[in-house]
């Protein structure tokens, strides 16, 4: 056992677990009875009361235990629903119970009949545990508590405490009012407000510190946990409203997360990513020099949408700075509006709905023509264009496409060594171009004219992909059929007004930057997204970032794992092992990863070390970033 000179006094209820345990058995005893609901719901607000000092704890006590009806045999069934509660960091942390179990003690208004067991898996011993005790008639049902205990009375938790008469600096862990009594009563040295669970604003505001979780708790403490810096700590910016859900999922693992609807301006970005550990952001922010040079805390920027040509990658791997974005889960919504915008164009849809919007009945065949039998031209063969490629076809669709790298053919569709061939056989032409520069009008003033007349065009891609003023002027003469327009070279940083050349056509289709934007796919890049930035700041995983030597790692297993960002010369690996060695420490596996500029090297350690090692390991000339796992 390891002894520290503190003593640590823990609640139970809502601490040491997520749940009330007295609301528990309620809710299984009074099971099947028509009102019971009804008395869940107050013996609850009951409990509530008694916690946040609002009537006496006696009462609250002798209130609730008249709603129950429960019988000592309820216990057992109660204590294997506990077991199945305990607090998420409480239950990842066992080792700091196992391991200081001398110095940490239950303070608890429950009872021992039900804690005893749950608080012995984490090796503290029946006679450090102080609580209730029921009584129980001869039937073995509950019918009182043992009313001498101190812990029945109001604010007996203060009087437990005196009468433990403990040596050294005496911490107190709990979510109520009534654990706070005990510091404001000069017996505790010091309150930490435990909010993992349920966030009580009496006790939150009266505490010396607010623990979100036991890590927070532990780092303060400066005691061994099992993650090297506490989750709430990690603050990670989203913007550009990005989905709930990716709100969601980070918050619920832990992460202090912020979520803005709109986009931030560079100077803007600058002053709010100083304190940023994880950007979040969809295609409008750009992520500049400028920007990474003030985030001196950011770890990753998670892009949620396809696209990266917003972030300067390759400054941000030479800041260490890994990034993510989601290369497939909106593809489908992009596809479906690919189809459904090549039926409008053939059909004439678009303009035949304007006219009656403005009165005017037109019912004609001219113009209208059914998409079987004729020829797609789609201008990139990636994961989109593929897609495409399947669904046209089986329209009746005679599929061709063009690809500056080779790409094998799905189904009956034929490849085109140039885009020329492309262009003059094709009644309609989509782009799924990628957003390489060298792409900016990609279609041009010469490619339209190599386009059979009356042909359509399609752009889902980027903006920059095609010459606008041509398109329109290709429009305007005829040589154009139509056209659906989704991106365009400049758009706006929110919602408002916007210009273009290509307003007013009946035959064209504006959409503004919606392809991928269907409640689908921002649910799947909200998924995806946030698994990608928690691997990596969980377990240091870079599998397909797009900026960074891909490591796969396997499962952390009981060791120590130091990450090391360095830049790619030679004779860093030697450095740094030389560190290891001089401090003894067993390298149990190691990891590396390079490409042209950066190296990514994971060790992991399986003993004690010494905390001058990490000074030592960012010392090592060359280091971008470092930083530890456990």
């Amino acid at each position: 056992m390891v002894a520290t000179g503190r003593k640590y006094v823990f609640d139970f209820d809502s601490t040491l677990t997520r749940v009330e345990a007295l609301d528990v058995l309620a809710e299984m005893t009074l099971e099947g009875k028509s009102n019971r609901e009804e008395i869940v719901s107050e013996i609850q607000r009951i409990t509530n009361l008694g916690i946040d000092g609002d009537i006496s704890f006696t009462e609250s006590l002798e209130r609730r235990l008249k709603l129950l009806d429960a019988n000592k045999e309820d216990l057992e069934k109660l204590v294997a629903e506990l077991r199945q509660k305990i607090s998420k960091s409480i239950a990842a942390n066992k080792e700091f119970f196992e391991k200081y179990s001398d110095d940490i003690y239950v303070i608890s208004c429950g009872f021992k009949e039900f804690i005893d067991p749950i608080v012995k898996e984490y090796n503290i011993p029946s006679n450090r545990v102080y609580a209730n005790t029921f009584k129980f008639d001869e039937q073995g049902n509950i019918v009182g508590f043992d009313e001498k205990n101190v812990l029945s009375q109001h604010n007996g938790k203060i009087e437990c405490l005196k009468q433990m008469n403990l040596d050294g600096e005496v911490q107190v862990i709990g979510d109520g009012y009534s654990d706070y009594v005990m510091r404001e009563a000069g017996i505790a040295h010091k309150f930490f407000a435990y909010t993992e669970n349920v966030h009580r604003e009496k006790a939150a505001k009266n505490a010396d510190h607010v623990a979100p979780n036991l890590d927070e708790f532990l780092f303060v403490n400066d005691l061994p946990r099992n993650i090297s810096y506490p989750k709430n700590r990690i603050k990670i910016l989203l913007l550009e409203n990005v989905h709930s859900d990716a709100f969601e999922s980070l918050s619920t693992e832990g992460f202090s997360v912020e979520l803005l609807k709109h986009s931030l301006s560079e100077e803007e970005l600058v002053e709010k990513i100083k304190d940023v550990h994880v950007l979040g952001i969809r295609s409008k922010t750009q992520v500049t020099e400028k920007v990474l040079d003030a985030a001196e805390k950011l770890l990753v920027v998670g892009a949620f949408c396809i696209g990266t040509t917003q972030i300067d990658l390759e400054y941000a791997k030479r800041k260490g700075v890994v990034v993510f974005n989601a290369p497939y889960s909106n593809t489908r919504s992009v596809v479906e509006l690919a189809i459904g915008e090549i039926i409008m164009l053939m059909r004439s849809v678009f303009a035949r709905s304007s006219e009656i919007h403005n009165g005017q009945w037109q019912k004609t065949a001219a113009g209208s023509r059914e998409v079987r039998g004729k020829n797609l031209g789609i201008v990139g063969y990636g994961n989109i264009g593929k897609q495409l490629s399947v669904l046209a076809e089986a329209m009746g669709m005679k599929v061709y496409y063009y690809d500056v790298n080779d790409q094998l053919a799905l189904g009956n569709a034929i490849k085109c060594s140039t885009l020329e061939d492309l262009l003059n056989v094709s009644d309609v032409v989509t782009l799924h171009v990628d957003d390489n520069k060298a792409n900016k009008n990609f279609i041009g003033e010469r490619e339209i004219n190599q386009m059979k007349r009356g042909a359509m065009l399609i752009n889902l891609s980027r903006g920059f992909v095609v010459d606008i003023d041509a398109l329109a002027d290709g429009l305007e003469s005829g040589k154009i059929g139509g056209a659906a327009v989704d991106v365009y070279p400049e758009e706006p940083s929110s919602n408002g007004e916007f210009k273009t050349r290509l307003q007013g056509f009946p035959n064209v289709i504006l959409t503004p930057h919606v392809g991928g934007s269907t409640e689908e796919a921002q649910r799947d890049i909200a998924e995806f997204v946030p698994n990608k930035i928690m691997d990596y700041i969980n377990s240091g995983n870079t599998v397909d970032a797009v900026n960074f030597p891909n490591i796969r790692l396997p499962k952390q297993n009981n060791a120590h794992r130091f990450l090391h960002i360095h830049k790619n010369v030679p004779g860093i690996m030697a450095k740094i092992n030389k560190v290891l060695a001089k401090y003894e420490l067993n390298i149990s596996s190691q990891y590396l990863s390079t490409d042209s500029e950066v190296g990514y090297v994971i060790t992991d350690l399986d003993k004690e070390y010494n905390k001058d090692v990490i000074k030592a390991l960012k010392k090592v000339e060359n280091t971008i970033k470092f930083r530890v796992l456990y």
